[in-house]
């Protein structure tokens, strides 16, 4: 029995496994990790001053002053007596309005010689032609310009027909067919030439009630002489017809 023992566990410890030896593993050695160095915080931390951008201010530019033109200062007129302002530089012309002592105009233009003056009054809101003698002037009419201005129109009547003239030496002889007119209307008619007089071309105008007229045209003159005629009637003056003027 202690064989049958002894050989079996002959018989088991021979072919047991060797218990291994334990190989040793070894240790890792652990790389310490570093501390971090704390960054020391600044006790004062600066205050970053931005430098400004420097926008270029625009110089003004000088606004020129303008110096006003002096405004012209018409003559002016003052009425020495009771006179009659009229539509034409004449006495042949209608009349437009009344001028009585102590009236005040204004003087704006002349005829050719300043001896009638073209005036807006005061007392009336259209201009008319009065005398200079019936003035008293303050300020020079020659400073004015010459100028005529249209005569009022009218359309109530035709103007004159079968219009003639003819020359003897330096008289000139007119002639037309009458225009009929109402009593109440009628107010003749109007020639207004360009003669010659004294070696010069002057302006001349007359008023008639009849169908004819003579007046002076000299020789002597650069200039030819010319006319026309208008009949007249209370309102204005009609279409002016052209006088066939001799040579």
């Amino acid at each position: 029995m202690l064989l049958g023992a002894c050989s079996a566990d002959a018989i088991a410890a021979v072919f047991a496994s060797p218990t291994p030896t334990a190989t040793q593993t070894p240790t890792r050695t652990r790389t310490p990790t570093p501390t971090a160095t704390d960054t020391p915080t600044p006790s004062h931390t600066p205050t970053v001053t931005h430098t400004p951008t420097i926008t270029s201010t625009l110089t003004p530019t000088a606004t020129a002053t303008i110096t006003p033109s002096p405004t012209f200062d018409f003559p002016d007129g003052t009425a020495l007596m009771q006179a009659n302002c009229r539509y034409g530089p004449g006495t042949a012309y209608l009349f437009a309005a009344g001028l009585y002592p102590g009236d005040h105009v204004e003087i704006h233009n002349r005829n050719t010689t300043g001896t009638w003056l073209w005036v807006k009054p005061d007392a009336v809101h259209y201009h008319c032609w009065v005398a200079a003698s019936v003035l008293e002037i303050t300020g020079d009419v020659f400073s004015v310009v010459e100028y005529y201005p249209p005569l009022p129109h009218s359309t109530l009547y035709g103007p004159p027909t079968n219009v003639y003239a003819v020359r003897q030496g330096s008289e000139v002889l007119i002639t037309w067919d009458e225009v009929w007119m109402t009593e109440d209307d009628d107010r003749g008619y109007l020639i207004e030439a360009s003669i010659c007089q004294g070696g010069r071309l002057i302006f001349f105008a007359a008023q008639t009630d009849g169908t004819s007229y003579t007046l002076t045209d000299e020789s002597g003159c650069g200039s030819a002489s010319s006319g026309w005629l208008y009949a007249v009637e209370k309102h204005g003056y009609t279409d002016p017809v052209a006088i066939p003027w001799p040579r």
